[in-house]
C-alpha cells in the first residue's frame, strides 16, 4: 500500500510540474516581450528628451525672431547705463520716461534683470533722443 501511495504521489508531482511548466512558458514569453517593449519605450523617451532639450535651447531665439517683425532690439547693461549718463538723467528720471520704477533701472544697469520686449521698444525710442529731447519727454511724463 505504501508503494502505491508513493507512486501516486510521484505521478501527481510530475503532472503538476508539467502543468506549471506549460503555464510558466507563456508567462516567460510575455515577460520577455514586455521587457523588450519597456526597453524600446525607454530609448524613445531618451530620444524625445534630447529633442526637447535641443528645442529648449533654440526656442527663445526662434520665438523672438518670429514674433518681432521689426528690427531685433538688443540690450546691454553697460550700454544702458552709459545712455542714461549721456542724457544726463538720474535713474528716477529715466524710470519716469520709460514708465518703470527706479529699482527696475538699477536692476537693468547691474545686469540682474533684463527689460521686456515692450520696454526694449521704449528704450530704443529714448536712444534716439538727445539731452533736450529727454528733458522734454521728462517734462511730459
Amino acid at each position: 500500500m505504501a508503494n502505491i501511495s508513493s507512486l501516486l504521489k510521484s505521478e501527481i508531482t510530475r503532472l503538476a510540474r508539467k502543468e506549471i511548466r506549460s503555464e510558466v512558458e507563456g508567462l516567460k514569453k510575455a515577460v520577455a516581450h514586455y521587457r523588450s517593449d519597456i526597453a524600446k519605450l525607454k530609448r524613445e523617451l531618451a530620444a524625445q528628451e534630447k529633442k526637447i532639450a535641443r528645442l529648449g535651447k533654440s526656442t527663445p531665439s526662434a520665438i523672438s525672431d518670429t514674433s518681432d517683425d521689426g528690427p531685433k532690439l538688443r540690450f546691454r547693461a553697460a550700454g544702458f547705463a552709459s545712455l542714461r549718463k549721456k542724457l544726463g538723467l538720474s535713474a528716477a528720471d529715466m524710470g519716469k520716461i520709460l514708465n518703470v520704477s527706479l529699482q527696475t533701472i538699477y536692476h537693468w544697469e547691474k545686469g540682474t534683470a533684463k527689460p521686456r520686449a515692450s520696454q526694449l521698444v521704449r528704450i530704443a525710442e529714448v536712444r534716439k533722443l538727445g539731452r533736450r529731447g529727454a528733458a522734454a519727454k521728462l517734462a511730459d511724463a
